[in-house]
């Protein structure tokens, strides 16, 4: 739904706020849909939390500490640095947005607010630690009618940006996401079987991250393909054949690192012919990739069937990777065995989004592959060999996803199963199209999309009347909402999908 309206705009459309430069008679459309989207969410809650709350409290469990000493220590500390750390960047954040504010651009870097909530969020939970709360208890009926009051101010307030064309801050959307998230959780738990329903939240979490380890390598996979302009369907073959390569090999040498090597070199084969059938021969990208999916489960179907059933202990019994403890950082009240008790795979993860990000947006070659993936003729005008960049970065991918394959076989369990990726190549796309092709959103995406498989189980043990499989489809609901642009601006770059012949 748009409107458009004649002001002395300059005409050029974006999003809710449009630009002004004093020229008359030039239309400008503003956009509805993030004022409609945040409205039917608004209503959607105030039925569930408000309307639909019962009486009981909602009890949410914090990790206890493995040593007491080394936790206390680690909480103090982490209070103090997280305080100084909120503090400066809240500065800096007044300093920019002041300055901006003086120059007429109003902007301030976008890493900066994000990692100020950041900074303040491991203030709190660092204050927890400190305090030594164990659990929290919360009643369900006020906090759902708190959230719901809050998400129709934030939704009224997000229409009366649009209806006056002003830009609707970041801090809306975000704000907005929080409350409905914690509403939701609160609203699922209180109507559990027992009197006083709980959850331990920091199990949750960590469940969360150790389910989007392989959705985070898949989706990282397609952000680097997709970057260059080459749709990677193909990634669920990738994690699949990573996962049966690392197990074999790692049980033929007997050695669970040579098993991570193997599943990289795995993905990278099934990179290898999607690149040279797609790139070199123009055949349909997402032809090739669903046809690699299929022939990749026939296959490794056929050799457990034939080989690894036959001969267990020889081929599929690789071992499993340790997890590691972090010194000082495994030891952060909440966060730190979340974060930093993870297989040497997790602290991969943790690496491939760093390198990910910083290598597209923060180098050279950053630069040439997000000039291919949109204007690959521009690319090639200015001596950038536009094949041969998406076919290295198409390999990079393919590896990268095998690695998040080993994570089934090394870390998850320590054999291999007939098609034990179970579709999770595909929710890496929706995580990756969620993320807006982003190494951070999609990293974000993939743990939303962890959060919530994990939620289906805790959903059935406290007994929970919401379906598990509601769970399952609101992901993906999400992400449908993000491409039809009601909670933001979506779009690919602008040559995926498309060959390119130099002409």
């Amino acid at each position: 739904m748009s409107t458009t309206t004649t002001t002395s705009g300059s005409g050029t459309p974006a999003g809710n706020a449009p630009a002004r430069s004093g020229k008359p008679g030039v239309s400008e459309l503003v956009s509805w849909k993030a004022g409609i989207g945040l409205s039917l969410l608004a209503i959607l809650g105030t039925v569930l939390f408000g309307f639909m709350s019962n009486s009981k409290s909602a009890g949410f469990g914090i990790a206890e500490a493995a040593n007491e000493a080394a936790s206390n220590v680690a909480a103090w500390v982490t209070l103090v640095l997280a305080l100084l750390l909120s503090a400066w960047l809240g500065y800096l954040w007044f300093v920019r947005r002041r300055s901006g504010l003086a120059s007429g651009s109003g902007q301030v870097p976008g890493w900066l607010p994000a990692a100020t909530v950041a900074a303040v969020v491991v203030l709190g939970l660092a204050a927890l630690g400190v305090a030594k709360v164990v659990r929290i208890t919360v009643p369900s009926a006020a906090i759902g009618w708190i959230c719901a009051v809050v998400l129709l101010g934030l939704a009224g307030y997000t229409v009366y940006l649009t209806q006056a064309k002003r830009t609707i801050p970041r801090w809306v959307g975000g704000t907005f996401a929080a409350l409905f998230l914690i509403g939701f959780m609160v609203w699922i738990v209180a109507h559990g079987n027992d009197a006083e329903p709980s959850i331990s939240l920091a199990g949750l979490i960590a469940g969360s991250v150790t389910l989007a380890v392989p959705l985070v390598f898949g989706s990282l996979s397609g952000v680097l393909c997709e970057r260059v302009g080459v749709v990677n369907i193909a990634i669920e073959g990738q994690l699949l054949l990573g996962a049966f390569s690392a197990a074999v090999v790692a049980t033929v040498t007997h050695n669970v690192y040579a098993g991570l090597v193997a599943a990289a070199v795995a993905g990278a084969l099934v990179s290898l012919v999607l690149a040279v059938v797609s790139i070199k021969y123009l055949v349909n990208q997402i032809i090739v990739g669903v046809v690699l999916n299929v022939l990749i489960s026939g296959l490794t179907s056929f050799l457990f069937s034939t080989l690894l059933t036959a001969d267990p202990e020889g081929l599929n019994k690789p071992g499993r990777l340790p997890p590691v403890d972090i010194p000082f950082l495994s030891d952060i009240p909440i966060i730190g065995p979340i974060l930093f008790h993870q297989s040497l795979v997790g602290y991969l993860m943790y690496i491939a989004v760093i390198v990910v990000y910083l290598g597209l947006f923060h180098t050279k070659w950053g630069l040439r592959v997000r000039a291919v993936g949109e204007h690959p003729q521009a690319a090639d005008t200015v001596g950038i060999n536009v094949n041969r960049t998406r076919f290295w970065n198409v390999l990079m991918g393919g590896a990268i996803a095998g690695i998040g394959g080993s994570f089934f076989t090394l870390v998850s369990v320590d054999a291999f199963s007939k098609d034990m990726s179970g579709g999770r190549g595909y929710i890496a796309l929706a995580a990756l199209i969620f993320g807006r092709w982003n190494p951070i959103g999609a990293f974000l995406a993939a743990l939303l999309f962890g959060f919530a498989d994990n939620l289906q189980s805790v959903i059935t043990i406290i007994g929970s009347p919401v379906p598990s499989q509601f769970m399952a489809m609101l992901p993906y609901a999400l992400t449908v909402f993000a491409v039809a642009g009601l909670v933001g601006r979506s779009r690919p770059p602008a040559a995926s999908g498309i060959p390119y012949v130099k002409g």
